[in-house]
């Protein structure tokens, strides 16, 4: 059977994630496809909307075969280690290709891209590091270094302003290397961009812009056209159990007071904390009644929105400096959910795996799929905070689910 790889977040998954699906497994002649999702904190340092097993389901029910986890050592981490694992993880699971969406919509973009910076990489970190020296974020610097590189040695390239671009860049340049088999392909995205707005009367609309609906209607109703009837659905049963989606937003009572009751001394040993960032973290907290005007305050050139949102991730799961460091790869297959299908896959390519595959973690001794764990559990905690009993889904005890 082959397999096509995806790397997801699903949060949630839409018509366009559908569309994503349909045409990675056309253009890779695949049999089945693996999504590797992040768990329950995203890659751009923020609470998913509804648990991972929620959107295991919405995946499962519209087409993906077999979903693996992504753990949250990489899901919260700049694109290059969050690429690093993904990448990792489809090729010990042996995929024979992975896809991704792009707004280029060409596979050699990307590779002359890769082979630009790779051959010039002294140059390329000169450059940025120019840049980061007169006051300019990282990124911004990233995006300086690469412009000067592509004038002075002109080929077809990507555009690495636009989100997906980057994080397909990445893709690729972590299976290079990694120096997977795995093939990569790319499909381009349609109809609405990362972070457009939902457009009335569309049927395909970013992820960003379906929570953005949600926080401003309050109704599902007004995102049911860009999303498919399983998705819907879930959603409807979350929202009627929960009373509310999960965001910063929604758990800044509970992000404040984790903020408050550090010193700044202590803050300093959260991963991602750096540069005396810490004093105006506290400060800010202590004066905010929102998360929104929360982040105002302590935004800047220097800190983007999604490098303190990552930062604020560590500090409210408490995950370390010391933890970061001590992970060089993932260790095992985590597994979600599969289809019929999927079983089948899992039932003959197993024994060729190069990672474990795990499927019950109450008796698995893992460091980083302990991190998992309590990362789902704070995640828990804040979602059931004021309910009458505990309903969501115990980690550790939860076994895959089986569509």
């Amino acid at each position: 059977m082959k397999a096509v790889g995806i790397v997801v977040e699903y949060n949630p998954f839409h018509n366009g994630h559908a569309y994503h699906l349909e045409q990675a497994k056309k253009v890779a002649q695949a049999d089945i496809a693996i999504a590797v999702m992040s768990g329950t904190f995203l890659q751009r340092g923020e609470p998913a909307m509804v648990d991972k097993w929620t959107r295991t389901k919405m995946a499962l029910a519209s087409g993906v075969d077999i979903v693996i986890e992504l753990p949250y050592v990489y899901s919260t981490a700049p694109a290059t280690d969050f690429a690093k694992g993904a990448i990792s993880l489809l090729s010990a699971i042996r995929c024979d290709a992975f896809a991704f969406g792009s707004e280029d919509g060409s596979i050699q973009p990307f590779l002359n891209t890769y082979q630009l910076i790779s051959q010039h990489r002294t140059e390329y970190n000169s450059l940025i590091k120019e840049s980061v020296q007169t006051g300019v974020s990282y990124p911004k610097s990233l995006h300086y270094a690469y412009e000067q590189l592509s004038q002075k040695f002109p080929a077809p390239y990507i555009d690495l302003a636009q989100p997906n671009n980057i994080l397909g860049f990445h893709y690729i340049e972590a299976a290079m290397m990694l120096g997977s088999k795995i093939k990569p392909l790319t499909i381009p995205r349609i109809a609405a961009g990362y972070h457009d707005a939902l457009q009335e009367g569309a049927s395909i609309a970013s992820a960003t812009g379906i929570r953005k609906a949600l926080a401003s209607t309050g109704s599902l109703q007004s995102v049911q056209e860009v999303l498919p009837d399983a998705s819907f659905h879930y959603l409807q049963d979350w929202i009627l159990q929960y009373k509310k989606f999960a965001s910063w937003e929604a758990f800044w009572p509970l992000l404040q007071f984790t903020l408050i009751r550090h010193s700044a001394s202590e803050l300093t040993r959260y991963a991602e904390v750096t540069e005396g960032i810490e004093h105006a973290l506290l400060k800010a907290a202590k004066t905010s009644n929102s998360f929104s005007s929360f982040m105002e305050k302590i935004k800047s050139k220097r800190y983007t929105w999604t490098r303190l949102q990552r930062m604020l991730t560590h500090i409210y799961t408490g995950f370390t400096k010391e933890q970061l460091k001590s992970f060089q790869a993932p260790s095992t297959i985590r597994l979600l959910g599969m289809s019929t299908k999927g079983q089948a896959y899992l039932g003959v390519h197993k024994k060729d795996f190069t990672l474990p595959l795990i499927s019950r973690v109450a008796s698995t001794n893992d460091a980083m799929l302990a991190v998992d764990i309590h990362a789902a559990e704070v995640y828990s905690s804040s979602i059931e905070l004021g309910a009458q009993q505990a309903t969501l889904p115990k980690d550790y005890q939860m076994p895959p689910i089986r569509f």
